[in-house]
C-alpha cells in the first residue's frame, strides 16, 4: 500500500512539507492545486531530494474557483484554473486529481439545481478532454453539506462522474462519508472500480484510530474494490481555544502563508499548530495505516 499526504493544511515552504513526509515514512504527495505557487521544476527538484514521488493533486476551490457559479466568466477562469493544476501534477508525474466542483464554504445557490448541473457536466466535460490528454484521470469528491451544498455523497458523485465520462471517477474521504452517507462501508463498496482516491481522516478529523470509524472494515472494503493507488492523508486537527485543549497555536512555524491561506485553514476548525504537533499527527496516520497493513496483508 502506498501511503501519499495532502498539504494544504499546513501553508509552509514546501522544502519542510516534503522533509516531514520522508521523516513519517510517506511515499507521495498529493499536490495542494495552486500552480501560479509552485513550479514543476522546484516541485521535482524536492521529489528527487527527498525520494517522494507525486500522486496527484486536489483543487483547492476558494475565492471565486467554482464550477457551478451562476456567472458564466467564474465558470470559465475555474475551468482553466483546473486545467492549470493539471498541467502541474501531469509536469509532476503525478497520475490523478481529484476535483472539488464548488467553492468551499459556499453552502446556498442562487441557481436551480438544473442550471448548476448542467454546468457541472459542461465544465467537467471540458476539463476531461484536457486531462485525458495529459493522462491524469479525474475523480469526483463528495463534501459533507456544511462545505458545500452540491455533491454531498457517493451517488450523486457516481451520476455525475457518469455522465462527464466513462473514465471518470470518485474520490472518498473517510471523514466526509461519516457524515453524509448512511453505510459508509457500503458507500465505498458502490463506488467500487470508480475509486480513484481515498482520503484518510477520521470521524472528527483527526488521525485514524482517533475516532469511531471502523477502520478495519473500511481498509478491506478499499482492498475489495481492487483499488491500487495510494491512500492519502488529510488530517484536519481540529483546534481548541479553550482551557481543555492539548493543542496549541504558533504562527510562526510558517513563512510567507497568505491571509487566504490561512482562512482557508481556519475555516476548516484548524490553525498552525507547533511544528510538533502537526508532524505527530502525520506519523500517527502513517504508521496507523502501515501497521494495518502489516497485519492484513491482502496485496
Amino acid at each position: 500500500m502506498k501511503l501519499a499526504s495532502h498539504h494544504w493544511m499546513r501553508p509552509e515552504p514546501l522544502e519542510k512539507t516534503f522533509a516531514r513526509l520522508a521523516r513519517c515514512g510517506y511515499d507521495a504527495i498529493e499536490l495542494s492545486g495552486e500552480p501560479y505557487k509552485y513550479t514543476v521544476a522546484d516541485v521535482r527538484a524536492l521529489m528527487d531530494k527527498h525520494h517522494i514521488q507525486c500522486w496527484g493533486g486536489v483543487t483547492i476551490m476558494v475565492g471565486d474557483r467554482d464550477l457551478v457559479r451562476e456567472d458564466m466568466n467564474i465558470r470559465k477562469r475555474s475551468i482553466q484554473y483546473t486545467k492549470d493544476t493539471i498541467d502541474l501534477i501531469a509536469g509532476c508525474g503525478g497520475k490523478i486529481i481529484t476535483i472539488v466542483p464548488a467553492t468551499v464554504g459556499k453552502i446556498t445557490s442562487k441557481a436551480s439545481p438544473e442550471e448548476e448541473w448542467k454546468w457541472a457536466v459542461e465544465g467537467l466535460r471540458d476539463i476531461r478532454t484536457h486531462a485525458r490528454a495529459k493522462n491524469v484521470t479525474m475523480g469526483i469528491e463528495p463534501l459533507n453539506r456544511f462545505e458545500t451544498n452540491f455533491i454531498n455523497n457517493h451517488k450523486q458523485a457516481l451520476l455525475l462522474a457518469q455522465e462527464v465520462g466513462d473514465d471518470v471517477g470518485v474520490c472518498l474521504d473517510g471523514f466526509h462519508i461519516n457524515i453524509e452517507e448512511q453505510d459508509p462501508v457500503a458507500a465505498i463498496r458502490a463506488v467500487g472500480s470508480k475509486l480513484t482516491d481515498f482520503h484518510v481522516a477520521d470521524s472528527n478529523r483527526r488521525p485514524p484510530g482517533e475516532g469511531h470509524n471502523d477502520w478495519n472494515a473500511i481498509f478491506k472494503a478499499i482492498d475489495a474494490t481492487g483499488y491500487r493507488g495510494c491512500l492519502t492523508n488529510e488530517v484536519v486537527v481540529p483546534f481548541d481555544r479553550t482551557p481543555v485543549s492539548a493543542t496549541r497555536s504558533d504562527k510562526s512555524a510558517i513563512e510567507g502563508a497568505s491571509a487566504e491561506d490561512l482562512k482557508f485553514i481556519a475555516d476548516h476548525g484548524t490553525d498552525v499548530l507547533t511544528d510538533e504537533e502537526f508532524e505527530r499527527n502525520v506519523r500517527a496516520t502513517a504508521d496507523y495505516v502501515k501497521n494495518w497493513h502489516k497485519k492484513n496483508p491482502s496485496r
